[in-house]
């Protein structure tokens, strides 16, 4: 049974390396999707409208007409990335759509397809429009990179798995199994969930960047934003964290921004 089931777990993995690999944009990490994106997109689509219907959507018209008028940007310059490199299939299913809603959190989101979501209350941290451009980078750089669809092959990975050492500790007793459960749950919501989150959220910060860069947007305001959003602080490690630390993401955007600023449009 052991041998069967290790025989099952490497035919997986190779098909599956094989049919799902792909690389991020700007970046050029390889990655696996097992999802289409046409899939992902319309669920996507469901719950954004879904979203919608219970949102108060913002009466700021200024504000309003900025974020709209930053997404148009942003979006302009991810077509122009795409286009230049051979990418633009990969827009194929995108329809690009900016709202800003009445909530105090500090947040924003984009999901896969282009449909992108301020809060009111990340305005006070944004500032201007420079800042929102930070904001509208990074988020959309995750709906490019298609963190969603990876981060839900993960988890399907890890749910296959699981279920494969079940079935290799059937003969055990019912509290060593629960053992190794238990060990292994934790070994992959830290050995790998969260350390690809952190590898996410810095991947979407470097292509941010090219992105608010490509649009005319001097990427240095990147780091300004961040320290501002640095100021609420988070006492939890990085090590058991989703983002990386302030320090660390502030210390890597600075390094990032000679290549960043290398895509602004010449004067």
């Amino acid at each position: 049974m052991k041998n069967y089931w290790k025989q099952i777990v490497a035919s997986v993995i190779v098909v599956t390396a094989v049919v799902a690999c792909s690389t991020v944009p700007i970046t050029g990490r390889k990655q696996i999707n097992l999802l289409p994106s046409s899939q992902m997109t319309e669920m996507a689509l469901t719950n954004y409208k879904s979203f919608l219907d219970s949102a108060k959507i913002s009466i700021d018209k200024a504000n309003t007409a900025l974020v709209k008028k930053v997404g148009g940007k942003i979006a302009a310059a991810v077509e122009k990335y795409m286009k230049d490199n051979g990418l633009e299939s990969e827009l194929q299913y995108f329809s690009w759509e900016f709202n800003l809603v009445e909530d105090n959190t500090p947040n924003a989101w984009c999901m896969p397809g282009g449909k992108v979501v301020f809060y009111t209350g990340i305005l006070p941290f944004t500032k201007d429009e420079a800042g929102i451009a930070v904001v509208m980078g990074h988020e959309i750089a995750h709906a490019i990179a298609r963190h969603g669809n990876e981060r839900m092959s993960q988890q399907m990975g890890v749910q296959a798995v699981a279920a494969g050492l079940q079935v290799a500790l059937s003969e055990k007793p019912e509290q060593t199994q629960a053992l190794y459960m238990g060990a292994f749950g934790l070994g992959a919501q830290y050995g790998m969930l969260l350390p690809y989150s952190r590898t996410h959220e810095s991947e979407a910060d470097k292509m941010g960047l090219v992105f608010m860069a490509m649009a005319g947007y001097n990427p240095e305001v990147a780091v300004d934003f961040w320290t501002r959003m640095a100021q609420g602080g988070s006492s939890v490690p990085e090590f058991l964290s989703t983002h990386p630390s302030d320090d660390t993401r502030i210390q890597n955007i600075k390094a990032f921004l000679p290549k960043a600023k290398s895509y602004m449009p010449a004067q």
